[in-house]
């Protein structure tokens, strides 16, 4: 049987820095929230292995080698239970290095489609052990709901109350890896996630990252500017180490009329119009 499972973009409403750990990384506080569309992995048991990236951001991904995956699916085997040859495919949508989860969410997806043809719980401990050693997203990724995240962002608690909201992605097609942003964070805890809703801690919160990102690349602040200025935007940031930056709307009518102005304005930018799930 075909197994297919959404890897929907992970946005960082709110990313606190609270400081550096002697495993080399670092505590964090923050707010994750997913939205209704990113890439698509398609799975189904075949006579051999084989692994295929197809999609527009196709060419930024490898399928041999380091690909979390992959990764993914051999941490499985090891750790949870054994699986039959697998045909993977994954259709590559969401821009690679772009601080919306994208590997993170394609390992995810990778978990939930090998626990489903090994008949293994979604919840089951040893899953979510996996997903913890693949990296610090991947947890919030295969929870795949909004969530407080606190360690290194495997720590999650469940909120309500944002689903529907709609918005804006948009990446000027710049990669940033994450490793050297936090590199350049200058290692002041500016405090804690404010309390109160999902929408008060989006709100009231702040992206630690956004400035030693911008030293990497400057055109994350054109980014924000430009977001910034659309007529109906509630909520504009940037998500994870960049370089994706979102805007938040009251009502898809302005998400419509904000993503035309900013493609008719930078053709070369990526935009993608989603809602918050």
């Amino acid at each position: 049987m075909t197994t297919v499972e959404a890897a929907p973009a992970k946005l960082n409403l709110a990313l606190h820095v609270r400081g550096r750990r002697e495993d080399g990384y670092h505590d964090l506080e923050t707010l994750f929230a997913f939205v209704a569309d990113g890439d698509v992995l398609t799975v189904e048991p075949a006579e051999r292995e084989s692994f295929a990236i197809t999609g527009p951001f196709a060419a930024g991904l490898q399928p041999h080698g380091d690909n979390l995956v992959a990764r993914a699916r051999d941490a499985f085997v090891r750790a949870v239970a054994p699986l039959p040859p697998l045909a993977i495919t994954l259709d590559k949508r969401l821009p690679v290095a772009s601080g919306i989860g994208g590997g993170s969410a394609d390992a995810a997806a990778m978990l939930r489609a090998a626990a489903r043809i090994a008949g293994v719980a979604p919840d089951s401990a040893a899953l979510s052990a996996v997903a913890a050693d693949l990296g610090s997203d991947v947890p919030a990724c295969l929870l795949g709901r909004t969530a407080l995240g606190s360690g290194r962002g495997e720590a999650l608690v469940v909120l309500e109350g944002l689903a529907g909201r709609p918005v804006l992605l948009v990446n000027p097609n710049v990669a940033v890896s994450t490793g050297p942003v936090f590199a350049r964070w200058d290692g002041i805890d500016r405090g804690p996630l404010p309390g109160g809703s999902a929408w008060d801690i989006a709100v009231h919160g702040r992206n630690d990252l956004t400035v030693p990102a911008k030293l990497i690349a400057p055109v994350i602040g054109e980014v924000i500017d430009a977001l910034d200025r659309l007529d109906g935007a509630v909520l504009v940031r940037m998500s994870g180490s960049g370089a994706t930056c979102f805007a938040v709307f009251d009502d898809s009518a302005a998400r419509v009329a904000g993503a035309e102005a900013i493609r008719t304005a930078y053709p070369d930018w990526w935009c993608l119009e989603t809602v918050l799930t």
